[in-house]
């Protein structure tokens, strides 16, 4: 009997499962599975402004800055803007998804690929944004590459208002009902990566982006 066998046999004896009540047991999970019973939520305001400002809250509140532009043909201005703040170069992988914004017209060079470890600030857009937590909902497509988001120093993300979601729940139900099926990655990002490992100590920057900076778009 291999490990693995041995482990799954003690779990199957703890449960109590036998070929006599297996089919039950699955039955139940599926039913469990296919439900998608949604626990408790928190209650505030879900009106499309309120959602706005409590997602621009809870996102500074993440360590994130935060810039608003009426339209996303202004967020290049606006993303050159934070560079030249920051004392940052004005120079950024793109997703291949923004390649059409004037990026040229605002000053920026932009390469729209994936990104490498050279690359100092990646910009990216996103599937839609979690008003709860702050938080925004990445799905990787060749459109869309993961790495944009997660090895540059700087992540910069334009959020369009009208994806601004009041809960986790609501952001899987639009995949399931937009997508079909799930892209190979979803990854939720709030505010910059960071860590308490030593000393309790909170160190950003420790598995990804030290800086994150969020242009949303009000149309």
């Amino acid at each position: 009997m291999s490990s693995r066998d041995d482990i799954l046999g003690r779990v199957r004896a703890g449960l109590h499962r036998n070929a006599g009540n297996a089919a039950v047991a699955r039955e139940e999970m599926r039913v469990a599975l296919t439900s998608r019973r949604e626990g408790p939520k928190p209650g505030f305001d879900a009106e499309p402004k309120a959602l706005l400002e409590r997602f621009r809250l809870k996102s500074e509140l993440q360590s994130s800055t935060v810039d608003m532009v009426a339209q996303e043909s202004a967020a290049p201005v606006a993303i050159a803007r934070y560079l030249d703040a920051m004392s940052l170069p004005k120079s950024a992988v793109v997703q291949p998804a923004l390649a059409a914004l004037d990026w040229a017209g605002a000053g920026l060079a932009v390469e729209a690929r994936g990104a490498r470890d050279a690359d100092l600030v990646g910009v990216t857009g996103c599937f839609c944004a979690v008003a709860e937590t702050g938080t925004l909902m990445m799905c990787s497509s060749p459109d869309t590459p993961a790495a944009v988001s997660l090895l540059p120093e700087t992540h910069i993300a334009i959020v369009r208002a009208s994806r601004i979601l009041p809960y986790m729940e609501d952001a899987w139900n639009l995949a399931r009902k937009e997508l079909g099926a799930l892209p190979r990655a979803v990854n939720f990002i709030s505010g910059p990566s960071r860590t308490g490992d030593i000393e309790q100590t909170i160190v950003l920057g420790a598995h990804g982006p030290y800086r994150v900076h969020l242009v949303i778009v009000e149309d």
